[in-house]
């Protein structure tokens, strides 16, 4: 960790995605793609209805996503040479190799910004040794700007809200306000699943076994314990990976467990709840120490135990399982 000048990268990321962040608010997505797994090549957005099979409406790219991957890719190569790029339009592969290497997801939350709904992202991070070192994650129609560097903790940085109207006639300053996560210290306990709010993701996948554990799982999670549920307060499905575990180092989510993802989708955000007193383990039972290419994921917040861990995989119906992973 010592060869590499983790603030350094830290300050440029910043930069990056809030020149990035500039390009997506300003942008129309005005042609959605397919990704690798879809069968639809192409669907114009017009005045008229759109005609979006399920197969792509489950898993959209759109043009704003690939300009602006190209922008960071060539900032980043213009930077660090010598650094490998992964990025999710781009990548052959979701695989991590243990080299110094940025993860890139340009717009994380793509069917969110397709239909106008500001909970995006992009998402940044350096790793290495497969483990990641540096995250940013960046919300650009909110502002909402979370860092974090290994070892040095986990902030928010936010548009302050004013106390008071600006008088006629005058303009409302946007001032800043950085924050330490959690948000609330010293975190609340979380003595077990029926005092938690819980993030979930549909994902891609609607059919299969991986399908099958999730309905399964979301249903447990929501049954009344008499019949063997959890009975969590509620859960949320909110469309953004990396939002979503930025909402755990917040901690205003409690856990939220994920099959499906890759790299890009988690890397940075793994970093800021790791650096806001939170932990990442597997999606499936008895996964301790997860990949980050691992594909299935469960993080909770800073004052949640290994108990609250335990009493979630045993919720968990099945196992999901995906490619690309051991």
């Amino acid at each position: 960790m010592s060869d590499f000048d983790l603030q350094g990268i830290h300050d440029f990321l910043v930069g990056l995605a809030q020149k990035a962040g500039s390009r997506i608010v300003s942008a129309n997505p005005s042609t959605i793609d397919t990704k690798k797994n879809c069968k639809n090549s192409v669907t114009k957005l017009s005045s008229r209805p759109r005609e979006v099979t399920l197969a792509v409406a489950s898993d959209l790219v759109t043009e704003t996503d690939k300009a602006v991957e190209d922008l960071v890719s060539s900032s980043l190569k213009a930077a660090y040479p010598d650094y490998p790029f992964l990025g999710e339009e781009t990548a052959k592969s979701g695989r991590l190799t243990p080299a110094p290497t940025f993860i890139v997801d340009p717009i994380d939350g793509t069917t969110n910004f397709v239909h106008a709904h500001p909970y995006i992202s992009i998402s940044l991070a350096f790793a290495h040794q497969q483990k990641p070192l540096v995250g940013v994650v960046y919300n650009p129609f909110t502002q909402h700007l979370y860092t974090a560097v290994k070892g040095q903790g986990a902030f928010l940085t936010a548009p302050k809200i004013p106390s008071s109207f600006p008088a006629a006639g005058q303009k409302v300053e946007s001032t800043y306000e950085k924050r330490k996560l959690p948000l609330r210290s010293p975190p609340p306990p979380l003595p077990d699943l029926s005092n938690a709010i819980v993030a979930v993701e549909y994902g891609n996948e609607r059919a299969g076994s991986n399908w099958d554990c999730k309905i399964g799982t979301f249903s447990a999670l929501g049954r009344d314990k008499s019949i063997d549920g959890a009975m969590v307060q509620s859960v949320r499905s909110m469309g953004s990976a990396a939002l979503n575990m930025c909402s755990v180092a917040r901690g205003d989510i409690d856990l939220y467990w994920e099959g499906g993802c890759w790299a890009w989708d988690v890397a940075a955000g793994w970093v800021v709840v790791e650096e806001a007193g939170g932990m990442v383990v597997g999606g499936n039972k008895g996964e301790w120490t997860p990949k980050v290419d691992g594909r299935r994921y469960l993080v909770l917040r800073a004052g949640a135990g290994k108990e609250v861990v335990e009493e979630f995989w045993s919720k968990v119906n099945g196992e999901l399982v995906y490619e690309d992973t051991d």
